[in-house]
């Protein structure tokens, strides 16, 4: 990216949020904090009214506003794309929401931009596998976000899968989490006062009070990895080939799948379990097509297994012999 295009970038970046922080924009274009400062500058030289704050970020002085951003080809696809994954993957009202914005981002598209859009609107479809659950009809996604920016405790009637039971809640939400299929609240529950998991399927009905929390409660990136620590999950990563992809799809959910990223023929795929032994004999079903490459633990266990396979069978011969 040319310095025209940074600049002009941060600017953007500049106004999406309250206060971006120059470590924020360095990171972002994997540039120097000398570079950001001197992009800054360059911003205020022309004109836009920038306040600095040593160790706080930048921020656009309010009420100052800039023309309509104008988004690329790439940009508007992306935007199309991301909509058939919320249209599938979350609620009715987020849906509604998620539709409302595009119709203002393609309002200010070029005509071709709009023509291109139209032409690959039928060609793009997320559909929903074995792991995906069927819709529920609940439609909790947004109240459970509108509580948290406001602070606001949530009252909601849960069902307890391990109990079979029916339980009112008072919770003090924290964030929401999409994984293996269904969408999780993480939430202080102030009848067993600690941090919960809620399925958001198995709420039955929530309503947001007008009782507000102020405890200061843990991010949820923050809260997920500190769970994920105290259960003593194991992180595991494989590289394996793409011709095998199709067969992981459906079963890579049961194995603590957490994300994926393509590199050459190959794609390394990240996973949390609490049982080696068990992702030991799953990675086994696919092993020559793949590699293990942390931990070195998981690849002495597939080692032994293989070995102990290789002896049983090579003694079975012996003995037909």
């Amino acid at each position: 990216m040319n310095r025209i295009d940074r600049i002009a970038a941060i600017l953007i970046q500049l106004q999406s949020r309250r206060v971006v922080k120059a470590a924020d924009i360095a990171g972002r274009f994997n540039i120097s904090l000398r570079t950001v400062y001197r992009d800054v500058k360059t911003l205020e030289e022309a004109g836009i009214p920038l306040i600095g704050e040593a160790g706080v970020g930048y921020s656009i002085m309010d009420g100052y506003r800039l023309p309509p951003v104008m988004f690329t080809r790439e940009e508007a696809t992306a935007f199309l794309t991301a909509e058939k994954f919320v249209e599938t993957l979350t609620d009715a009202s987020t849906t509604a929401n998620y539709k409302s914005a595009m119709y203002k981002v393609r309002a200010i598209l070029k005509t071709t931009e709009k023509d291109m859009l139209e032409s690959i609107d039928d060609r793009i479809e997320v559909l929903k596998t074995a792991n995906l659950p069927a819709a529920t009809g609940n439609d909790h996604i947004q109240t459970i976000l509108h509580s948290i920016s406001q602070k606001k405790i949530l009252a909601l009637n849960y069902f307890a899968q391990h109990s079979q039971e029916h339980t009112k809640r008072y919770v003090e939400p924290i964030g929401i989490y999409f994984l293996s299929g269904y969408w999780h609240l993480i939430a202080y529950c102030r009848l067993r006062k600690d941090y919960r998991d809620f399925r958001i399927d198995r709420i039955k009905n929530l309503t947001v009070t007008d009782d507000h929390y102020t405890d200061e409660h843990p991010a949820l990136k923050d809260y997920i990895a500190q769970t994920a620590k105290e259960k003593d999950l194991e992180t595991v990563i494989i590289l394996v080939d793409k011709s095998i992809r199709s067969h992981l799809d459906n079963q890579k959910y049961y194995s603590g799948f957490i994300s994926e990223k393509p590199i050459g023929d190959c794609i390394e795929m990240t996973f949390l379990t609490a049982s080696l032994e068990g992702f030991a004999r799953w990675y086994m079903m696919y092993g020559e097509k793949a590699e293990i490459i942390t931990p070195d633990s998981l690849k002495d266990r597939v080692r032994e297994l293989a070995e102990k396979l290789l002896q049983k069978n090579f003694n079975s011969v012996n003995l037909l012999t």
